[in-house]
């Protein structure tokens, strides 16, 4: 392992707005990390946060949690969060399955789901961030009629998305297959771009965003 890696390991750390597996803040974090009552938003698979920082500087009555295994890729987001002074942002290393286990049922207000590894094959599909088995754990954690935010750009998964959804009675409350090019999307889905993104775009891929809410207890299909 690279000694630059390292660096970024400890350093994430030690940094005030970073949470390494925080089982101790479970039904905490509006009291002991944010302190105050604004909505709660996560963005899981952040990598390196740029999402998450900039929605916290284009919402700043909200609070930000970008969430990733990857504490070096964390770094960045958290670095350029504290030198801008950003109070409402903060990032955990965890694994999101065990999203229950670091919130309370409803202490999440949104959710959003930003360029997730597509796992394309089939064999591995529970491992997709909108497979059954997780919108599962989203509802553990979610406020009622919390809303979810999907972004993609692989046509294979947000297909995959759309199926499973009509197979789970799941209906999207607003679909989008080619945001950079559409009016209907709000200016800041546009604007707001991951590394990954930019890179996806300029080799003339579309990107498609999807919200969506769950409104009802899931019975997964029976491949699920």
């Amino acid at each position: 392992m690279g000694k630059d890696k390292l660096r970024r390991f400890e350093e994430f750390k030690s940094y005030e707005n970073c949470y390494d597996f925080p089982y101790h803040l479970k039904g905490k974090w509006h009291t002991e990390v944010f302190k105050n009552n604004n909505p709660i938003v996560l963005e899981l698979g952040c990598g390196k946060g740029e999402y998450t920082v900039a929605l916290s500087e284009a919402f700043p009555e909200k609070n930000f949690i970008g969430i990733d295994l990857k504490s070096n890729r964390m770094w960045v987001g958290a670095r350029k969060a504290l030198a801008e002074g950003r109070k409402n942002v903060a990032f955990i290393r965890m694994i999101i399955e065990k999203l229950e286990e670091h919130f309370e049922a409803g202490e999440v207000s949104e959710i959003w789901i930003t360029f997730p590894d597509p796992f394309p094959k089939d064999r591995h599909d529970k491992h997709r961030l909108t497979h059954t088995r997780f919108l599962k754990i989203y509802q553990e954690v979610i406020a009622p009629n919390g809303l979810i935010r999907f972004k993609t750009d692989d046509d294979g998964l947000f297909e995959y998305t759309c199926e499973l959804f009509a197979q789970l009675g799941i209906e999207p409350e607003f679909i989008d297959r080619d945001v950079h090019q559409s009016a209907l999307v709000e200016p800041y889905i546009k604007n707001i771009r991951t590394h990954y993104e930019n890179l996806f775009s300029a080799k003339g891929r579309k990107i498609k965003y999807m919200e969506f809410r769950l409104t009802h207890q899931l019975v997964g299909p029976s491949k699920a």
